[in-house]
Order: C-alpha cells, then sequence, then structure tokens
C-alpha cells in the first residue's frame, strides 16, 4: 500500500528523524525533543529546581534561589558553623587521588552502585526532555538543562559534550589543600562523587571557576549566590572542611537580606 502525504509532513518527518539520531545511533525519548548544544534565556528559571535548605542530600534536581529573609537567616547560621584556616600547598595533588572519574562505586553517597556512572546521573537528575542512547536507561545523548550558574538554559546534545559540565561545588583540589590530602582514599571518593557536591552547568562558567573558593568566584547570576554559599557550606560542613576566612565571609555576605 502506498501512502500520499504532503511536502508540510515530509518535512516534519525528515525533522524527526533528524533529532531521532545523535551520534550515529537511535535514541529513547523521554518527553520532547531537543535542539542542539544551544543556550538561551538569560535569568530563566527551572521550577523543578530545589532549595538546598531543602535538599541537604542533593538528591533532588538543581538549585533553587533563596530569597526569604527567612531563609537567608537559615542560610547564615549554617555558613556560621564553618571553622576557619588558612588554605595549604597544592602539592601532591592530582585528580586520581579521588579515583577514577565519575565511578559508580563510591560508598556512602547517593546513587552509587545504580549501574549508572556520577555523570550520567547527575544529568538525568537535572535535565529535562532526555533522550538515551538506544537499549540504555543511564546514558544521556541529549536533554534540555537549565543551569542554575547562569540562568540560561542549554539545549544540549552529546557531540557538544563540553558544553555542559558537572561542577564539584566544593572543588576536589579546593578540599585537597583544606585537608583531604590527609584522607583515605574511600571518603576522597566520597566527595568526588556525592550528589551533594555536584551540579550540572555551563561548561564555560564552570571552566572559569577552577578551583576557586567563593571569595575569589561566584556564579554569575546573582540570584542564585546565597543557594550557592549554603551549598558550599552544606559540603563542607558533611565533609569536616574547613574554609578560608575571606570565603566564610564572602558566603555569609552572599546571604544578607
Amino acid at each position: 500500500m502506498r501512502l500520499r502525504v504532503g511536502a508540510a509532513t515530509v518535512a516534519m518527518l525528515m525533522s524527526a528523524v533528524t533529532v531521532a539520531t545523535v551520534a550515529g545511533c537511535t535514541d529513547q525519548t523521554v518527553g520532547g525533543g531537543l535542539g542542539s548544544g544551544s543556550a538561551s534565556g538569560s535569568g530563566s528559571t527551572d521550577g523543578r529546581a530545589v532549595s538546598p535548605l531543602k535538599n541537604a542530600d542533593g538528591t533532588k534536581p538543581g538549585l533553587a534561589p533563596v530569597t526569604t529573609d527567612a531563609d537567608k537567616a537559615a542560610g547564615r547560621r549554617l555558613i556560621g558553623e564553618l571553622t576557619v584556616k588558612g588554605r595549604g600547598p597544592k602539592t601532591g595533588y592530582d585528580r586520581d587521588e579521588f579515583g577514577y572519574a565519575w565511578m559508580d562505586t563510591a560508598d556512602g553517597v547517593p546513587l552509587a552502585r545504580n549501574g549508572c556512572d556520577t555523570r550520567n546521573d547527575l544529568l538525568r537528575r537535572d535535565g529535562r526532555d532526555l533522550r538515551f542512547r538506544t537499549g540504555s536507561d543511564c546514558v544521556v545523548i541529549a536533554m534540555t538543562l537549565h543551569d542554575p550558574y547562569t540562568g540560561t538554559t542549554i539545549e544540549w546534545r552529546k557531540q557538544q559534550a563540553s558544553e555542559v559540565q558537572i561542577d564539584h561545588v566544593v572543588p576536589l583540589s579546593y578540599s585537597w589543600q583544606m585537608g583531604s590530602s590527609r584522607w583515605p582514599e574511600s571518603k576522597r571518593e566520597q566527595l568526588a562523587n556525592d550528589v551533594l557536591n555536584l551540579i550540572p552547568v555551563q561548561g564555560r562558567a564552570n571552566s572559569a571557576k577552577g578551583d576557586s573558593g567563593p571569595a575569589s568566584w561566584l556564579p554569575p547570576d546573582k540570584q542564585i549566590r546565597c543557594a550557592y554559599a549554603i551549598r558550599f557550606a552544606q559540603v563542607a560542613l558533611k565533609y569536616d572542611l574547613a574554609v578560608t576566612t575571606a570565603d566564610k565571609a564572602t558566603m555569609l555576605s552572599q546571604c544578607q537580606d
């Protein structure tokens, strides 16, 4: 049997085939279709994002702004619990000291040993309109991501993988200089793969941050800075890490009324 279709229908079908083919393989879709590796919508918000004060284990998506006076006061109290000390040398630091990247076998953290590596766990947690590699419910090959650091929405595909990077809120090098150099490797693996310490963000913003503490770098979107300071404090407190005096002062100032 032959079907007759108009030119508009053909164009729509061809477009669907193009979107459904990524990196030479077909995909499974959860949600709607995506564009390719572009960002838009400065200052946009994600209705799924959760305040750090309501997401103490990091398993809920995103990082929502902290806006009320009561929540800002709660944030200052949390930050006030941090101990301070000088930042030590970077001598001996190597990413491999924290286990291989995105390992699924780090014990003692949420989402470990679920058959999906940490990076894809984070993309699944925070992404929308997810597309998975054929035959997989783990490997994300396309999605829409709201980046809390810049307030932009990124239409991402795996071919442009570096456009979305996973930020360690407390950078691993920073932790090394503040005491994790003396930890057992298992604890460093926890820090490196703990979803509380991990947020998918715009690659350029993550690269600009490097291993900076809050006194040297804050998210470009000012609306998210108190939430970022609170999350930094949550991670530091969980792992008994001190921060520098300047970092603590900067974090407190982000949550002023």
